[in-house]
C-alpha cells in the first residue's frame, strides 16, 4: 500500500525541496522544464571514464538530469545492469523505469505505479535472491528524510545488511549517494563503516563535467556548493553476506 508521505504531496515536497536544494533552484526548475528540449538538443553527446570504460553522460528531461548527478548516475547503474539477466535485478528506489523500459523488481517506500512493490527495504522479504540490486540516490535519504525511530546512520546500517542478505551467492549489490547531502552517510564513507567490497568516487569539475577522485578528495566536496545539486558521488559495491 501506498504510505502517505510529503514526496506524495506538491504542496507539501516545496518546502523540503527548498530546504534541500535551495529557493533559487526551485525557482529555475519551471524555466529549466520549460526548455528541456531545446537545452538537450543543443549539448553534445559527451563521454566520461568510469571504471575504465567510456560511458556517455545521459541528458533527459525527466529529473533535469543535465544539471545533476542523474548524468553520470544513470549510465554507470545501466552499465551494471546490462551486463547480467534483468530478470535476476532489484533495484531500490524507482529511477531507472523514468528512462528506460525494464523488467526487473523495482522496490520505492512511496513512489507508486505499475511493478513498483511499496515498502521499506528492511522490511522486504521476498521469496527469492537478487544477482544484482542497484539503488540510485536513494540510500542517502533512509532515516534522514522518512521518519525512523533510530539515527539515520544506523538505519542506513541496518539497510545495508538487510540488502545484501538479499543477494544470491556471488551477487553484488551497487549504491549511488550524493556526497554532502547526509552527513551521517558521509562519516559512515569517511570511517568506512559500511563494510563496503569496493568504493569509486567521482568529482564535478563543471556544469557537465565529471572525473574520478580519490576517497579523501570527494569527500571534502560540499552538495549544492559552488554547483548546483551534487558536487561528488560515491559508486560502493557490497557482496553476499556469508
Amino acid at each position: 500500500m501506498k504510505q502517505s508521505h510529503f514526496y506524495n504531496s506538491r504542496l507539501a515536497k516545496v518546502p523540503w525541496l527548498i530546504r534541500r536544494f535551495g529557493l533559487r533552484q526551485m525557482l529555475l526548475v519551471p524555466i529549466r522544464r520549460l526548455l528541456a528540449a531545446r537545452i538537450i538538443k543543443g549539448l553534445p553527446k559527451v563521454a566520461f571514464s568510469f571504471d575504465g570504460e567510456r560511458l556517455f553522460y545521459f541528458y533527459h528531461r525527466y529529473n533535469l538530469t543535465w544539471i545533476n548527478e542523474r548524468a553520470v548516475e544513470v549510465p554507470i547503474a545501466m552499465k551494471y545492469v546490462r551486463a547480467v539477466d534483468e530478470g535476476q535485478v532489484l533495484e531500490i528506489g524507482n529511477v531507472l523505469s523514468h528512462y528506460y523500459p525494464v523488467r526487473h523488481t523495482i522496490l520505492d517506500k512511496y513512489e507508486a505505479g505499475p511493478g513498483i512493490t511499496n515498502c521499506d527495504i528492511v522490511d522486504f522479504t521476498p521469496e527469492r535472491s537478487f544477482g544484482l540490486i542497484i539503488s540510485i540516490s536513494t540510500f542517502e535519504h533512509i532515516g534522514f528524510d522518512d521518519d525512523a525511530p533510530t539515527s539515520s546512520g544506523s538505519k542506513i546500517a541496518a539497510a545495508v545488511r538487510h540488502v545484501r542478505g538479499l543477494l544470491s551467492p556471488g551477487g553484488k549489490a551497487v549504491l549511488t549517494v550524493p556526497i554532502g547531502y547526509n552527513p551521517e552517510l558521509d562519516e559512515m564513507l569517511r570511517a568506512s563503516r559500511l563494510e563496503t567490497s569496493r568504493e569509486l568516487y567521482l568529482v564535478r569539475t563543471g556544469r557537465r563535467e565529471w572525473i574520478s577522485a580519490s576517497k579523501e578528495t570527494a569527500l571534502q566536496c560540499r552538495f549544492n556548493r559552488p554547483l548546483p545539486y551534487a558536487n561528488a558521488i560515491a559508486i560502493v559495491e557490497f557482496e553476499q553476506i556469508h
